[in-house]
């Protein structure tokens, strides 16, 4: 298992016995809290559409995105592998992004992971959600963040990885937000590039 993140912490994604990954993938895992009998009586507890997106950036400027309207970067590099709209148990990868390090045109230096909740509920609606980062060519688990806490927003920024000198790092961002897209989250990573 990889390393846990807390919210600001960075990590390496060098590999232990030197080297670069070539390619890895962000997961997205959540489920819809449980509140008991009444609440789903009351329309409660019942799925919870969250959506992962990743903004590709040179610098300060968006350059591209892959979310669930656009599943693949222009430049093949990025790819969405499709949209849940329910959420599952909280232990797997619900959405996924998976990423050709190796294939990212050389102007992008960083990519930011977002969720949002496209349907408008908040994170108090929402249990056991957290990103990671898996190694794609030998599935280790690099890097994890919990969304803990909750709250009465509807999007976050989750993590970014960013290149430099050559070297990719991982950072947990999880700044809270308001939107239901990427585009309403952009001002909000804007603090993170």
């Amino acid at each position: 298992m990889g390393v846990n993140l807390s919210k600001g912490q960075a990590v390496s994604l060098v590999k232990s016995g030197g080297g670069g990954l070539s390619a890895v993938r962000m997961g997205l895992g959540w489920q819809a809290a449980r509140r008991g009998f009444f609440s789903k009586m009351l329309g409660g507890g019942g799925d919870i559409d969250l959506d992962a997106s990743a903004v590709l950036y040179a610098g300060t400027e968006s350059r591209d995105v892959v979310f669930f309207q656009k599943l693949t970067s222009d430049d093949g590099s990025v790819i969405h592998t499709g949209d849940n709209l329910t959420g599952g148990a909280g232990q797997e990868d619900d959405e996924s992004i998976l990423v050709d390090l190796a294939r990212l045109p050389d102007e992008i230096d960083t990519i930011v992971f977002t969720v949002n909740s496209f349907t408008g509920q908040t994170f108090t609606e929402v249990e056991n959600a957290f990103c990671r980062l898996v190694d794609e060519t030998t599935g280790e688990e690099l890097a994890r963040y919990t969304l803990a806490g909750g709250g009465a927003y509807t999007g976050q920024v989750m993590a970014k990885v960013s290149r430099r000198d050559g070297e990719w790092r991982m950072t947990a961002i999880g700044e809270p937000a308001s939107g239901r897209t990427f585009q309403d989250l952009l001002p909000s990573i804007a603090p993170h590039l």
